[in-house]
Order: structure tokens, then sequence, then C-alpha cells
């Protein structure tokens, strides 16, 4: 059949079911870009050659063993992507799947948020308070956030630097934004095992170069004894900011250029909680 006879034989009814599938895979491609879903998707596409190339090759043995791992894989595919199923199902249920976001309003709260912070961090420096934020990006980091106590509150310069006050209840943990507010705090972050950190980086900074290591969260140190300002990404550590570095920072990462069109749809893994 040519190509020609197809778009002929296409009714409106048909291009908006194109349509619509087509826009269930792109978010369904923007909840996992960024996660390790990406590689285990790509290792199932290279199970899936592999079990194309068998048969054609009349590998009996190695079909075999390829058909019981597959077996094996509709029962485990669930449990493997179980964070991304379970985020997917609270878009749907929150009705946000494929709501579009006033991108103005998002921005507004966006800078918002970058000037609560520079607030909080300029004083917890000035008085060297320690202090440990986690802005989650698009890969989920609720797993940590289990770890300590529940807020989700407006963040705000007052409410993080009170929840870091030497003595308070969660003021050894990290604190974890999500989106325009406070997911939780005193939270438990993995310490990175890389044996070619300088020796004199404590705790806060090793939980946080360990955080970025997993995931593409943006973390904030203040270290208690000096008041240096530092932030680790993708497992690079920063350090030495002043106000003007870290300004630049928050804005480039929490308010990166938009590609045209990408932005109309990109409010699976940012949804403001």
């Amino acid at each position: 059949m040519s190509l020609t006879a197809i778009l002929t034989g296409l009714n409106w009814m048909a291009i908006v079911d194109i349509v619509i599938v087509s826009v269930i895979f792109y978010q369904l491609f923007l909840m996992i870009e960024g996660t390790r879903a990406v590689q285990l998707i790509k290792g199932i596409f290279v199970l899936l050659l592999v079990s194309m190339l068998s048969r054609q090759l009349e590998l009996e043995t190695l079909t075999w063993l390829l058909d019981k791992l597959w077996t094996m894989m509709l029962v485990a595919l669930p449990v493997v992507f179980q964070p991304e199923l379970r985020r997917a199902l609270e878009q749907i249920g929150r009705g946000r799947l494929l709501s579009l976001r006033s991108l103005r309003e998002s921005d507004k709260k966006t800078h918002d948020l970058i000037n609560e912070l520079l607030r909080c961090i300029k004083v917890l420096s000035r008085s060297r308070i320690g202090a440990l934020v986690a802005l989650e990006q698009s890969t989920g980091i609720q797993e940590y956030a289990d770890t300590g106590v529940k807020i989700d509150g407006i963040v705000s310069s007052e409410f993080l630097v009170n929840l870091f006050i030497p003595k308070s209840p969660l003021h050894d943990g990290a604190v974890i934004i999500r989106g325009d507010r406070v997911a939780a705090a005193g939270c438990f972050l993995p310490l990175t095992q890389n044996p070619n950190l300088d020796k004199n980086l404590g705790t806060r900074h090793r939980a946080a170069i360990g955080l970025s290591e997993v995931c593409d969260a943006l973390v904030l140190v203040v270290s208690e004894e000096t008041g240096v300002i530092s932030s680790v990404q993708e497992g690079k550590l920063q350090r030495f900011h002043d106000e003007k570095s870290l300004t630049d920072l928050l804005h480039r990462v929490l308010l990166p250029p938009n590609p045209s069109g990408k932005s109309l749809f990109r409010n699976v893994n940012k949804t403001r909680r």
C-alpha cells in the first residue's frame, strides 16, 4: 500500500487517535527522561533484538531461555518500574497528565523560590549555621524524603532558617524541596563512596555528593565551621559561592531555556505538589 493511499484513507478520527497516542508516548518519555528507568528500557530493547535474531536464526536453546526470561520479566517489570508507574498514576489521579500549566505563573513561583533560597542561604552562611538543601529535579527522590518528616510547606527563608537552627529537632538532616514546597526535613541522604574526596569535607558535603551521584537533584550545602556555600550536581562539587554565582546557578538550573513546544507538556516530573 502506498503512502498516498494511506494518507487518503485517514479520516479525522484516525488523526485524533494518532495525536492522542503520540501525546501519551511523549508524556511517558518525559516521565522517565533522566531516570534510571531509561537504562532499563534500553536493556529490554537489547533483549528484544536478541530474541528476534535467535528466532530468525533458529537457535532453539537460546530462544527457549529468552522465552522463559520474558515470562519472568512480565512479573518483574511492574516491580522494577514501580516508582515511575506510581508517579504516572498519581498524575492521572490529579488530572495533571495532559494539563497545560500557565508558564507565567510557573516562572513567577520559581523566581519566588530562588529569592527565598538566596535570603535563607545568606542568613545561614553569615551565622555559620550548617545546612543541607536538596532541590528535586526530574528524578524523583521520594525514597529519601520518606526517611525524614513530611512537611509539605511553602518555601520561605524564615521557615528554612528555623529548620536548621542548632538543637532544633530537624536541624541535622537534609531538607528536600519539590517544586515550590518543602516536601520533608530531617532526611537522611546516601553518603558518597568516592575515596578521592578532600578529607576535610564533612558529612553534609559527602551526603550532598552521594545524593547527586544517584539522581539529578541540585544540592546546596552551608558549612557549619566556615559558613562556605557549596553546590553539588551530578557528583560535581562547587565551593565558595558568592551571592552572584549562587544566583546564576539557581537561575540556570531552575529556569532553563525551554525549547519550542516542550514546556507546554513538561509537567510530569516537575508538578508543583
